[in-house]
């Protein structure tokens, strides 16, 4: 269902005492925030990436981002 056919009329607004007490819903800052990028990658390498990763049991994004940091750290040897 598209969000302009739902009906907000009965959910009273938000008090001003709600408001300020409100906090954002997320990750905590850890103080080692990586950067979001995007790029390319052929299907067939993300499709092994991801088996690799499962087998690891990782998310795939790490399993990428371990992958270039021991590359990196090899080459800058």
């Amino acid at each position: 269902m598209h969000d302009s056919k739902i009906d907000f009329s009965d959910i009273p607004e938000s008090t001003e005492f709600e408001l300020s007490t409100a906090r954002r819903v997320g990750r905590p800052a850890s103080g080692h925030a990586k950067q979001l990028i995007a790029i390319r990658i052929a299907p067939k390498l993300l499709a092994e990436l991801r088996k690799l990763a499962a087998k690891a049991h990782k998310p795939y994004q790490t399993m990428i981002h371990e992958l270039l940091e021991e590359v990196v750290r090899k080459k800058a040897a």
